[in-house]
This record gives structure tokens, sequence and C-alpha cells, in this order.
């Protein structure tokens, strides 16, 4: 299994970045799918995550309203749409796939990408 995270890099706040997760070895649309973010210094935190059936959407309170995850089952790519960019949001970004329901754990997840590092300029 093999998660490749890509579309990172450095914006100005209040700009917007896409991030794409290419699954191979699992399917997007058979595993919870979920993003998190670490940022210097700080834990690994939740940022959003997409469930398999139904395709029931969460998000952090941080940035709820301006980032959206979906996915594309014929491309087994899910995306975290990131807009209004913050400079708190600068952080690596993972991707990562899980079996259980409890999606803001990073514990419970199986497997992760390499990670993506979002820059954001105030």
């Amino acid at each position: 299994v093999q998660l490749q995270a890509s579309g990172g890099g450095l914006v100005q706040a209040g700009g917007s970045l896409r991030l794409s997760c290419a699954a191979s070895g699992l399917s997007v649309s058979s595993y919870d799918m979920g993003w998190f973010r670490q940022a210097p210094g700080k834990e690994r935190e939740f940022v959003a995550a997409m469930r398999w059936i139904g395709g029931s959407k969460y998000y952090a309170d941080s940035v709820k309203d301006r980032f959206t995850i979906f996915r594309d089952s014929a491309k087994n790519t899910v995306y975290l749409q990131m807009s209004n960019l913050e400079p708190g949001d600068r952080a690596v970004y993972y991707c990562a796939a899980t079996k259980t329901s409890d999606h803001s754990d990073p514990e419970q997840y199986l497997y992760w990408g390499q990670g993506t590092l979002v820059t954001v300029s105030s």
C-alpha cells in the first residue's frame, strides 16, 4: 500500500491550494480517508476525514468552511481543497487511511503518506 501526497507549496495568506493523495494497493472508496497536519514543534492534528460508506465528511473546527475533502474514485485519489489559507495553516500535511470510525485519532490509521509541506506567508 502506498499513499502519495502532493500539492504542497508556498502561498500567500488568503490564497488556495489543492493537496492530492494518490493511493495504490487500496481503494479510497473502501477506506475512511483522512488528512492530518503537523506544524514544527507541535503534535500531529486532525484536519479532515471522509467516510468510505456514505461519504460523510468531518472537519476540525479550525478549518471548517475553508477546507474541503473529496475523492475521485476513478483516479483512486483523495483531495484536500484549502481556501483562505492562514499563516497558522503552515504544516506538513499527511493523508492516511483507516478502517475504523474514530477518524480524528491518528493512532487508528493504518497507512500514511509521506507528507507534503504547506507554507503560508503573511
